[in-house]
């Protein structure tokens, strides 16, 4: 009996030590790198989403006002990426009244940021209206890229008949939206 055991053990370990040797000696797998675009934009501190044209003197109304916000805007893009700006409305009107004025009288124009600038983009000033207007556009991403924005709003008197006694200082109020999408 012990032989038969013996001989059993011999002939299964001779039919792994075959089939071992028959088997293969590398395997092969597909890998893939899956890469899907990621966009995002936010705006900078707290208090810079409020941002407000003031008219207090008759050469603002002449020559018109602006703002200058340094990293204003901040992007994360895997690849090239286009940032649009548009107005909630054509004619924002007036807080306490019908009257309106057009979006279309306020100009936005995005530049390199103060810090962590994105080298390369390319950038329009856009008039403000209800379509999406590319503002900058870039054929590179970068992670976390910073962009100055300035505000302006016309001159030439253009707002001249836009106050109204009723409500002083008279306030148009729109919302501007800025959106991101890969190129």
């Amino acid at each position: 009996m012990k032989k038969t055991l013996l001989t059993a053990a011999v002939l299964l370990v001779s039919g792994l030590v075959a089939f071992a040797q028959d088997g293969k000696q590398s395997a092969d797998v597909q890998l893939s790198v899956i890469l899907n675009p990621i966009q995002t934009i936010e705006v900078g501190a707290a208090t810079q989403r409020t941002v407000d044209l003031v008219y207090d003197s008759k050469e603002d109304y002449a020559n018109g006002v602006e703002v200058s916000l340094d990293d204003h805007l901040t992007v994360y893009s895997t690849g090239g990426f286009e940032v649009k700006a548009q107005s909630a409305t054509d004619n924002i009107q007036r807080a306490n009244g019908s009257e309106t004025i057009s979006a279309s009288t306020i100009n936005v124009l995005a530049s390199p940021g103060a810090t962590n600038a994105l080298t390369g983009a390319n950038y329009n000033n856009v008039s403000l209206s209800t379509t999406p207007t590319n503002l900058i556009s870039s054929s590179v991403g970068g992670v976390n890229k910073n962009f100055n924005v300035k505000y302006s709003g016309i001159g030439a008197d253009g707002y001249l008949n836009s106050y109204y006694n009723d409500e002083n200082p008279t306030v148009y109020t729109t919302t501007v939206t800025y959106s991101i999408v890969a190129q």
